[in-house]
């Protein structure tokens, strides 16, 4: 497992993880930000007028309403990466990490946009009568492509369960298991029963549920992350200024947390600032294509607030929340990861400068370290040794080794740094944390106390639900797109089975997959809108000036 993983997480540092693939992202962004004279910040008035229905037209053809196209979509990006991906993001590159994320949001909104109003006018009516949409149509509609539309579509599919399926039900395990003590096991079957009984009714029922699922599910999250900043108001401007001092500097080592470069934490909050986004993946066009309305601009006008509601808002609060509770750089007693463990051959001090500069190069894939090879001992459950064990980016602290709960004596075969042991074989102690656990920690520091962390389970099981239903969604309409929709109850059933294996599958291993999903399903799509600037240009145009009269 550990040599596969290994493979998965090349792949996802050469890909997604790349300089090159950020870059791209970010590029496009600016490019259709500028070429098209910023439509985000001048038009976001209108995008809130045809969601108010100002645009409507009864005749319209379509499955859904704006609202309903907006909240299907949103669904599927207001997930795992506004609860876990900002602990993640701000875990690798510190404080300034939220600020490549809001920043990839800005122009993720311009991006949202183009690939919206392409996918809702290349727009086609299925076998079945329901609308198919997405990037793949107006590539071969739009630009007469071939392969790139089915090599988008097998993307889509298989980021479906990357993105959708895999880590969202696996962040809601987890957080279930740490807060209420459900087995994983368990609350992977009850969800996959209710999964299934949502995305096989189809876009409509999905519509329904959304619509209502989305507000209520934000709502609640919101009064959790603001009793916690009201609570530490006085750490709120402290925190908003560590967010920008280290843009340009990257964050300095604090508490638990080794630091990080400006490379780094920029790379990490872009590639976690899609993963909660979805700009530029093509991902939401799927669902807007379905939205009445006969001018496709006023569905990319509603498309803008995606980003702007699920990063700017709901991730920037998660990100405040996080610093202003301090949990973000703190050790707490946690179970390791085993394949998140690292055992090197000499023990370093964190408050040696040195020491700590060694160890963040090491860190940020600057630099090499030697790793143990060998057996190591353990008696009382302790390593006979001297060491440093790193676990989730930080020397971890009073580790302690079980065998089936009981105090371990015996050997541990050690190669390259990671421990071969048997599953009955757990490893404990103080380290930092991230993900969804450490926005669980950050919610205990507010108002509600302890009771807090029932607010982050209930939200992320909302989050992650309702993603996965979306997800659902667009991966059955690249299986129409490919092999028709007599195929589809086969995939949701496909689909519906992995979201239950996930559920008590290694988080570290399905964050890497997903990093790849994002990056296969992304570059066909920023491709195609980059060959149709000229067109969506011609489009905006044309509405403006129908708009002005």
């Amino acid at each position: 497992m550990n040599y596969f993983l290994h493979i998965i997480e090349v792949l996802q540092n050469n890909i997604s993880g790349s300089l090159w693939f950020v870059l791209l992202l970010l590029g496009t962004g600016l490019f259709f930000t500028i070429y098209l004279g910023f439509p985000q910040i001048r038009h976001i008035g209108t995008s809130i007028n045809i969601l108010r229905g100002k645009y409507d037209n009864p005749e319209d053809h379509g499955d859904t309403s704006h609202f309903q196209a907006l909240t299907t979509a949103l669904s599927g990006t207001v997930g795992t990466g506004n609860i876990a991906g900002v602990a993640f993001a701000i875990h690798l590159g510190g404080p300034s990490a939220l600020f490549w994320m809001l920043m990839t949001a800005v122009l993720g909104m311009c991006t949202k946009f183009v690939e919206v109003v392409l996918s809702h006018k290349y727009r086609e009516t299925n076998d079945q009568g329901t609308i198919s949409g997405g990037p793949m149509y107006y590539m071969k509609n739009g630009l007469g492509w071939k392969w790139m539309p089915i090599i988008f579509a097998i993307a889509t599919v298989f980021s479906s369960f990357g993105t959708g399926c895999l880590p969202q039900v696996n962040s809601i395990s987890n957080s279930l298991y740490a807060t209420l003590g459900i087995d994983k096991m368990f609350s992977g079957a009850i969800l996959a029963l209710l999964l299934a009984l949502v995305v096989l009714g189809g876009i409509k029922r999905i519509a329904k549920v959304t619509e209502r699922l989305v507000p209520m599910m934000a709502v609640l999250y919101l009064i959790g992350a603001i009793s916690v900043l009201v609570y530490n108001y006085q750490n709120i401007i402290p925190s908003f200024t560590s967010i920008f001092s280290g843009v340009f500097t990257g964050s300095a080592a604090t508490g638990g947390f080794l630091g990080a470069s400006v490379a780094f934490a920029f790379n990490r909050g872009v590639n976690r600032g899609l993963f909660s986004n979805e700009a530029g993946q093509g991902s939401a066009p799927i669902a807007h294509a379905s939205a009445k309305c006969a001018n496709p601009i006023y569905e990319g006008f509603v498309a803008l607030l995606e980003p702007f509601i699920d990063t700017i808002i709901i991730c920037t609060i998660t990100g405040v929340t996080l610093l202003s509770s301090g949990v973000w750089n703190e050790k707490f007693d946690t179970t390791f990861e085993k394949t998140n463990t690292i055992i090197l051959t000499k023990q370093y001090d964190q408050n040696n400068s040195n020491d700590a500069e060694q160890l963040k190069e090491f860190i940020v894939g600057q630099a090499t370290l030697p790793t143990f090879n060998g057996n190591i001992e353990v008696k009382e459950g302790k390593l006979q040794l001297p060491y440093t064990i790193l676990h989730a980016n930080s020397i971890a602290e009073q580790v302690e080794i079980l065998k089936d709960g009981n105090l371990y004596n015996g050997i541990i075969k050690v190669d390259e740094g990671l421990m071969k042991v048997d599953n009955d074989i757990s490893v404990h102690g103080k380290s930092l944390i991230h993900s969804a656990p450490l926005t669980t920690k950050a919610f205990t520091r507010g108002y509600f106390g302890e009771y807090g962390k029932y607010i982050v389970t209930i939200g992320l099981l909302l989050f992650a639900f309702s993603t996965a239903i979306a997800w659902a969604y667009y991966g059955s309409t690249a299986i129409i797109y490919l092999v028709g929709t007599k195929y589809v109850k086969a995939y949701l059933l496909i689909y519906v089975i992995g979201f239950f294996i996930a559920s008590f599958t290694d988080t570290t291993l399905i964050w890497a997959i997903s990093g790849i999903m994002i990056a296969l399903m992304t570059i066909p799509n920023l491709v195609g809108i980059l060959f149709m600037h000229k067109e969506i240009k011609t489009e905006l145009k044309t509405f403006e000036k129908e708009d002005q009269k």
